[in-house]
């Protein structure tokens, strides 16, 4: 066990810090040093931290044994291959590129340089979420037929009417790659996609204050064993909706994010499990999302905002167990594809897949993409 192992931030907005925060108070961690030319002042001050003037000069310091990326979506790539070349362990956010290709660049020189590369995809770190997996492998539910996720909400033209970068398509990837979770798990449960097909576009936000992403997207993918999926993403849905359904042929799972719970209904009995921690922390997204004007399906935080608990819990999660590898712990076989850029990349290349299939308007083989 090190003495200490240092961390870098590259991106202190409301992940960033939050995570950064969270690093300062594991036993055994500290935050170093931090890169972000828009929240360093404020952030440096609380953290008690260096600031650098580039991602360069920060993954080159030798009291930085690992890097946490969260920058904006575009950012990512150069950020792990500087930190990779330096030879640092990387936790980058979700999506963690924008292409398959960018994707598989960063994987090979994560590979290289024999470092640790853990997708932030916080989802798998729900109670709810692994107790679903448990029950999935052991046959609960039977052979898995279909999956239909839906993350929907409306957005509101920005409070002071200038976009984002989290408005723009080349900046984020829009509502498939920044909200990239359902698309992961789907493909975590019934393995890669072989065929997409999606259509959808910008149906409500057209004034020049709202970006250019698209916010309705349908998609249907299809797997082995005459398996399906569908999905449906969104900013254009006043009835927003966040929930999973997993049908199997002895039963079903409901993974309902947004009344916080998970039913499960086999052919003999309903039962009920928490989506998060304890039922406090279940309560208290039931109560943010029935507070919310955008039924909670589409929010962005700043670096002034402070987590809800259920999800500071999971951020916990995440990042004592990237701590855990780090300091030598073997990785749990149901996460081994979550530290090693292969789960965040076959999410990236069906998102890949089912953006040729909107432009071509066809249905498109996952090949392609390879």
């Amino acid at each position: 066990m090190q003495q200490e192992i240092g961390y870098a931030i590259i991106g202190t907005g409301y992940f960033g810090k939050r995570l950064a925060e969270i690093i300062n108070n594991m036993q055994g961690a500290r935050v170093k040093a931090i890169y972000d030319p828009d929240n360093y002042k404020e952030v440096t001050m609380e953290l008690e931290c260096d600031v650098e003037p580039s991602v360069d000069s920060l993954v080159k310091r030798g009291d930085v044994d690992a890097v946490v990326v969260s920058s904006p979506n575009y950012l990512h790539k150069s950020s792990v291959l500087k930190a990779a070349e330096q030879k640092k362990d990387i936790f980058c956010e979700k999506p963690i590129a924008l292409s398959y290709k960018d994707c598989q660049d960063m994987i090979n020189s994560t590979n290289n340089n024999n470092v640790i590369f853990m997708a932030g995809h916080v989802m798998h770190f729900m109670n709810g979420v692994k107790k679903v997996k448990s029950l999935i492998n052991q046959g609960e539910i039977g052979e898995v037929l279909f999956c239909h996720a839906s993350r929907t909400g409306w957005k509101e033209r920005n409070s002071n009417n200038i976009p984002t970068w989290k408005d723009f398509n080349k900046f984020s990837g829009g509502q498939l790659y920044h909200h990239i979770h359902e698309l992961d798990f789907v493909q975590f449960i019934m393995g890669p996609a072989k065929k997409v097909y999606m259509s959808g576009g910008n149906v409500a936000h057209h004034d020049k204050n709202s970006g250019d992403e698209n916010d309705l997207l349908l998609m249907t993918l299809e797997f082995e064993n005459n398996s399906f999926a569908t999905l449906k993403y969104g900013s254009a849905f006043r009835h927003g909706e966040h929930y999973v359904e997993i049908q199997g042929t002895k039963g079903s799972i409901l993974i309902d994010l947004q009344d916080a719970r998970v039913i499960v209904k086999t052919l003999d009995r309903k039962y009920h499990y928490l989506l998060h921690e304890s039922a406090e922390e279940d309560e208290d997204r039931r109560r943010i999302y029935s507070n919310s004007q955008t039924d909670g399906g589409i929010v962005h935080g700043k670096p002034t905002d402070k987590p809800p608990e259920w999800l500071n819990s999971i951020m916990k999660k995440e990042m004592h167990y990237f701590h855990s590898l780090i300091d030598g712990a073997t990785p749990d076989s149901e996460y081994v594809s979550l530290t090693n850029g292969i789960a965040a990349s076959n999410a990236i290349a069906t998102a890949d897949a089912l953006t040729l299939s909107l432009q071509e308007d066809k249905k498109v083989n996952i090949e392609e993409i390879f």
